[in-house]
């Protein structure tokens, strides 16, 4: 006999009337029902249900989910099509994306496009000549037929290269060391670079850009940059599509040392060095140039690619986190200036820098519908991801809609973050502690109009169509 939700909620009801503790009863039930016992969050979500005196064991009425249903299905999966056609995944993929140019953007990747080109001015900001881009890549000493396994022990030595919009700035070689660890990349890499940037300006501004490689995102990684008062520009993952060492410095370097053999790694890294050090300056500044122009396609596409529709929006469920503190404040200075404006006194605010008590909020909104806000403990992992939002609050929303698409961070929720600060903000005696903190989170978000959050919605089809018309540049929005 298959045991269901509402069975498993009354065993933890009994067991919760045992008095037993939540680890004692999630020891019983491993040793009973092994993998299909609910995960802890679960024991431990309705243990504090029951705490509170709940004794229902059914789901709770999800008021207000949209009734009305997208006219047409929007999303086919590749199975559906294999099906449907009788042809493999292969053709399927030659035919969607080698000759239809069909393309898949994931909105993470949108988001840090948009955001990079505000930010930089679409490569027209004084600041590009700040950023400094470098990575990694494998050099050998004969160049292998394509589509044939290197083994282990090829003759080839890997080197990390790192290039401003002004040209090349160092290339350091791995020698005999195989991966690249944070302690190599902090002790020996990352100082040489920054020492030949500083060469000349000791207070000059590098704005580092890496890919996420453990070594590039780990805390040691991180805190060094930071002590160094380096500044971080993150990359979207999965993207070496948006990364000038993927789709120019490194293509470019290996064509100019294509069908060469050379005797020993080093002298095929000799070689590369002389090879990047023969690339006009003005070769480095196209490369940044055509970065942009990336970034502004990346935007461009995701927008056409939804630019028809209309009530599509309405099976959208937007989430994104937030940060709240009790003072109001996380400790940045924003204001609006002019370019060249950065170092003008007028702009400077004073503030008194201390560690601020708040914490993370994730929420949800939809076409017509809401979710209850999740108050998020300590850091958010995958796991706890899957496990404490995913599981228990998003797939069980996602089965009310009718054909729902979830949307993770693509900022219309960052309007409600937006009026829930506003209000707190208006609060005659703020809240003093984190749980108070809490529960005025939950009231500010509740008298939010639901009016208020379809009027956000149905503003994406102006949105898009504003990208499209600007080709991908910034939007007055």
């Amino acid at each position: 006999m298959s045991l269901n939700r509402e069975h498993f909620r009354a065993i933890i009801y009994y067991n919760f009337q045992r008095q037993l503790s939540q680890q004692e009863y999630l020891a019983e039930l491993l040793s009973v029902f092994g993998n299909e016992s609910p995960h802890q969050s679960t024991i431990s979500r309705w243990y504090g249900e029951f705490k509170l005196g709940r004794v229902s064991l059914s789901d709770d009425s999800r008021v207000g989910a949209p009734k009305q249903q997208s006219p047409r299905k929007t999303r086919e999966t590749y199975r559906e099509i294999e099906a449907s056609l009788n042809i493999s995944k292969t053709s399927i993929q030659k035919k969607l994306h080698e000759e239809s140019g069909v393309r898949k953007l994931k909105a993470a990747k949108v988001n840090w496009c948009q955001r990079t080109l505000d930010r930089f001015n679409s490569g027209n900001s004084k600041n590009v000549y700040s950023i400094v881009s470098g990575d990694e890549s494998w050099i050998y000493c004969e160049e292998k037929p394509t589509k044939v396994i290197r083994s282990r022990s090829a003759s080839k030595n890997m080197v990390a290269t790192f290039v401003s919009k002004a040209g090349h700035i160092a290339t350091i070689p791995l020698k005999e060391q195989r991966t690249v660890s944070s302690d190599w990349y902090t002790t020996i890499c990352l100082p040489k670079v920054i020492t030949e940037l500083r060469k000349i300006n000791p207070e000059r501004r590098i704005i580092l850009h890496q890919d996420n490689a453990s070594s590039h995102t780990a805390q040691r990684t991180r805190q060094y940059l930071t002590e160094e008062n380096v500044e971080l520009l993150d990359h979207p993952p999965y993207s070496p599509d948006i990364s000038p060492s993927d789709f120019s410095t490194f293509p470019k370097i290996k064509n100019r040392l294509r069908g060469q053999r050379f005797q020993s790694p080093e002298e095929a890294v000799d070689a590369f060095k002389n090879a990047v050090l023969d690339v006009p300056a003005n070769e480095w500044n196209k490369c940044f140039e055509n970065w942009f122009e990336r970034m502004q396609i990346k935007c461009l596409l995701w927008c056409r690619q939804r630019s028809l529709w209309d009530q599509e929006w309405n099976s959208v469920v937007f989430s994104d986190e937030s940060r709240f503190c009790l003072d109001m404040h996380d400790g940045r200075a924003r204001v609006r200036r002019r370019r060249d404006e950065r170092r003008n006194p007028q702009f400077f605010v004073e503030r008194h820098v201390h560690h601020t008590v708040g914490g993370m909020v994730w929420g949800a909104i939809a076409y017509g519908s809401r979710l209850p806000l999740i108050f998020i403990r300590g850091n958010m992992n995958a796991q706890r991801y899957i496990h404490e939002v995913l599981e228990p609050h998003i797939l069980p929303y996602l089965d009310t809609l009718a054909d729902p698409t979830f949307q993770q961070d693509n900022a219309r929720p960052h309007h409600v973050w937006d009026m829930m600060g506003r209000r707190l903000l208006n609060l005659q005696r703020p809240p003093q502690t984190l749980e108070a903190l809490r529960e005025e989170l939950v009231v500010a978000r509740n008298e939010i109009p639901q009016e208020d959050i379809d009027h956000l919605i149905r503003s994406m089809p102006r949105r898009v169509g504003e990208c499209v018309a600007h080709q991908g540049a910034s939007t007055h929005y």
